[in-house]
Parts: structure tokens; sequence; C-alpha cells
């Protein structure tokens, strides 16, 4: 095929793509209530699920501070146009995060003609496994950072007369960006198989900068969760073990290779 051929072929796998989110985003744009109430204003509910956890832990070992979104942090719209703006972003969010898996295969069905027969038996378990690891990281942002989140930044205060009323534009950012940012972090085993397949990376390169990642994983924890050490450990720790899944991967990738 020439590269125009390459491109047609691409931007077939691009239309269905976005008729997928497409799609998901109308339903959820029509279910509004159960996309807002239920998913999106719910980690800030002492009811959440992850809150009532650590309620639970803080009660056991008599830690209150542990306790955390005991009270719901007040939202507010200053915009006139706002709540329609917010209904079609979230709804383009969500479309996009239902339909992942379907977008990762049509991405896999395109690069899948270049593969190796050998290789493309594998098509399945890798549009499984790409999409369980993007899934598995949006709910760890959502059922864990966004949570610790709001308890440390909605309840921080310079002042006692000041209060927290918080943008709804600035929580489903907060909320869309750590969902997101999380679900392409857990993606390290992916990249590093196709970086260790095209011969970028080894597992040797890996556990000779192990120091250097283990900085930088805490950097990122420390980015995407408040400033509080007991957050970013506990962020810092599944991608750490991620890590140490990646050098398996590599080593096994080039195994393969050498035999």
């Amino acid at each position: 095929m020439t590269f125009f051929e390459h491109l047609e072929a691409f931007r077939k796998h691009l239309i269905r793509s976005a008729l997928a989110v497409l799609v998901f985003a109308i339903l959820a744009f029509i279910y509004k209530d159960i996309i807002f109430d239920e998913i999106i204003f719910a980690p800030r509910e002492s009811s959440f699920l992850t809150n009532r956890l650590f309620c639970l832990f803080a009660e056991k070992y008599n830690l209150p501070d542990l306790c955390i979104n005991k009270n719901p942090i007040s939202l507010l719209n200053i915009d006139l146009g706002g709540q329609f703006t917010i209904h079609i972003t979230v709804s383009i969010f969500a479309g996009v995060i239902l339909a992942f898996p379907f977008i990762v295969f049509e991405f896999w069905k395109f690069i899948r003609p270049a593969l190796k027969p050998s290789e493309q038996k594998y098509s399945f378990k890798m549009v499984f496994f790409t999409s369980f690891l993007f899934v598995l990281g949006v709910m760890f942002g959502y059922y864990l950072i966004i949570p610790l989140s709001l308890e440390f930044f909605g309840n921080y205060e310079v002042s006692s007369q000041i209060a927290n009323n918080i943008n709804v534009n600035s929580y489903i950012s907060s909320l869309t960006t750590i969902s997101l940012s999380s679900g392409i972090l857990f993606e390290l085993p992916i990249f590093i198989y196709f970086l260790s397949k095209i011969g970028i990376v080894t597992a040797e390169f890996l556990k000779k900068y192990r120091r250097h990642a283990i900085v930088i994983i805490f950097i990122l924890a420390a980015i995407i969760t408040p400033p509080d050490i007991f957050s970013q450990t506990m962020v810092a720790l599944p991608l750490l073990i991620l890590y140490e899944v990646s050098i398996v991967i590599s080593k096994v990738v080039w195994k393969n290779k050498n035999k």
C-alpha cells in the first residue's frame, strides 16, 4: 500500500472510533442524572465507598484525621451557560472512556496487517489488557486520588474568613484530569512492551535506571495528589508495581526475540 492508501485506511478506523465516542456521548448526555449525581458528584459525599472505608478505618484505629469528606464541599456555577457547557464536556469525556476498548480495537486492526502471523494471534489479548489497564487506572484515580484531593484542597484554608465555594468547572476539570492521567499512567506495561519490541528499551536498561524511575514516579504522584506523604505513597505504590511488571515484560519480549 502507498502512503495515501495507508492514510485512507487510517481515516476509516478514525471515523469508526469517532462514531463510537459519539454514540456513548449521546447516551451519557441523555442519562445525565446517573452521570452527574451518581458518578461525577459522588466522591464529595460522605456515603461514597472510599470515604466510608477511610472513616471506618479511622474509627477502628482511633485516627480521626483519616476520616475524609465528612462534609460535602459546596459547588457553584458562575457562568450563564456554564451548566450546559459542563453537560456537553462531561458527555464527551464519558464517551471517550466508554468507547476506549473499541478505539483500541480499531487502532489494533490498523496495525495488525504489519505484524507477523505469530504476533497477530495475540490481538485479542493486547486489546483486552490495554483496555483493562486503562479502566483500572481510571478507577484508581476515581476511587482513591479524587477523594483524597477533595479532602485536602476542599478543606484547605489560609484564613477562616475565606469560604471554599468551589466552581463546578474547577471540580470537573480536576476530576477528569486525574482520571485520565491515572488511566494513561497505568498503560506503562503496554508502552514498555512496544518499546521493547522495536528495540528501544531492555530489561537491563529499566533495572539500571530503577532508582531514577522511583524518583520520577514519586514526583508524578506529588503532582496529581495532595501534598502529603500518605496520599503520594498510596498513588506511587501501584506505579512502582507496574514498573516492576514492565521489567518482566521487557525481559520476556527480548527472550522471545533472541529465540
